[in-house]
């Protein structure tokens, strides 16, 4: 029996997406049906981010604009999950007051218990206390040829910019097992690459006493049958070690590219960050993938305009990225979250400067990104097929080991297969080529 259709809104990073999986299983048992349309949708939910200011004011907006479809469907339940959920517990009931509950990011599993209240005691429901458990829920998948799978949950790290800590916990290692376990459910139900998911992916285990780390679970998953690749984020620069560089080069699956945050070029801003290294080991630890895996791409994240960055900073920076020459990074203006130490400091950047400094970065970046890319050109790339490209539903997409994005055409029936393609163009973000016939 059909009890309803519901609407997920996401935002975020990763992390959030594989939360709605949970939250669209749990619906999906409760007998809820999927939609995408707000006006027959009887229970939408914003499973949110609150990593940045822009992304709370959308979701607020989003919430608001809600309020005239709530008066003329009074049964309609709008709730809120995630991070900001977590944070803005009692800001949520002041701005949406037409808002029906509050979930934290440790109480998903109480969701179909809530949907049960409410279905008979229409009344706001606030859940953020920060003891739960996100194991052994239902998910419904997103379709696709990616599975992601939580390692660890929470976050010991306290990155002075960062709200993540605050609003996910501490660290939580999830037993190997498990992990393995829901790997091979996975497999079973038809993905052919593994995401393994954590705030720092590096330190998996430490608080297992032994019993597993990092290393031996690549290495265990790896061994698995019918596994096409096996990726990773996030990895924390300090954490990443010798063995793990080792064990990504002698793997069958672990593909070559190399996701690393080093967020500042300059020492005197990331000690202002908490980041815990220096830009030499930075510059060591490229070097010394580059030295066992030559063909690995290194993509990155970068914050400009940090309380107190100088101009000197910022030439740090870039120059860094000259050194390194990234295959790609995400880069993002500062913004100050309320409840972290970088929210206080002084000095603060003005807006005009750090969109300056953001556009110069982007410029540079957007030019080694090409220049990398270019070379590629008449090569021969092994590609997991995804799909039909976003852009353009007639021709497929997938990427490569190296996660570079490549548009080509063939029937769909390869969808899931690997594939090799011979790259005719390159651009700045996506390769363009013809699949090599047998």
């Amino acid at each position: 029996m059909i009890a309803g259709k519901y609407l997920l809104k996401i935002s975020g990073c990763q992390m959030s997406f594989h939360d709605a999986e949970a939250i669209a299983g749990q619906l999906q048992h409760a007998g809820y049906a999927p939609t995408n349309n707000e006006l027959e949708a009887d229970v939408i939910i914003f499973q949110t981010c609150c990593v940045r200011e822009t992304a709370e004011r959308k979701i607020y907006g989003q919430i608001n604009q809600l309020q005239a479809l709530k008066r003329n469907k009074p049964d309609l339940i709008i709730g809120m999950t995630g991070c900001l959920a977590q944070k803005d517990q009692d800001k949520v009931l002041k701005l949406c007051p037409h808002i029906d509950f509050v979930l934290g990011t440790k109480r998903l599993g109480e969701l179909e218990a809530i949907l049960a209240n409410l279905s008979l005691n229409r009344h706001p429901i606030v859940d953020v206390a920060e003891e739960g458990t996100l194991e052994n829920l239902p998910q419904a998948r997103t379709d696709g040829v990616r599975a992601y799978i939580n390692i660890t949950y929470g976050c010991n790290n306290f990155c002075s910019y960062c709200i993540v800590p605050y609003v996910r916990g501490p660290e939580m290692s999830r037993e190997p097992n498990a992990v393995v376990a829901e790997v091979k459910d996975a497999l079973a139900s038809g993905y052919k690459e593994i995401m393994l998911l954590g705030q720092n992916v590096n330190t998996y285990g430490r608080d297992l006493g032994g019993r597993a780390d990092f290393v031996s679970l690549l290495k265990t998953i790896d061994n698995l049958p019918g596994l096409a690749r096996t990726r990773y984020m996030t990895s924390h620069p300090r954490d990443f070690t010798q063995d793990m560089i080792l064990t990504v080069k002698n793997s069958r699956t672990v593909c070559e590219h190399f996701h690393l945050p080093i967020q500042s070029g300059s020492n005197r801003i990331l000690k202002l960050m908490n980041r815990g290294y220096t830009r030499e080991h930075y510059l060591e630890l490229v070097d010394n993938i580059r030295t066992h895996i030559p063909h690995s791409s290194i993509t990155t994240d970068l914050i400009v305009g940090f309380p107190g960055e100088t101009e000197e900073d910022f030439a740090a920076t870039l120059d860094l990225v000259e050194k390194v020459r990234f295959d790609a990074a995400y880069t993002f203006i500062f913004s100050p979250r309320k409840g972290t130490k970088a929210a206080t400091l002084p000095e603060q950047i003005p807006s005009n400067v750090k969109k300056e400094r953001l556009s110069c970065l982007n410029t540079i970046q957007s030019r080694i990104s090409r220049d990398i890319n270019l070379p590629l050109i008449g090569q021969k790339l092994e590609v997991l097929v995804e799909g039909p490209s976003k852009n353009n539903p007639d021709i497929l997409s997938g990427r490569t080991r190296t996660n570079k994005l490549v548009h080509f055409s063939g029937p769909r029936d390869l969808v899931g297969h690997l594939v090799l393609v011979t790259i005719k163009r390159a651009f700045t973000w996506t390769l363009h080529g013809e699949l090599v016939s047998d």
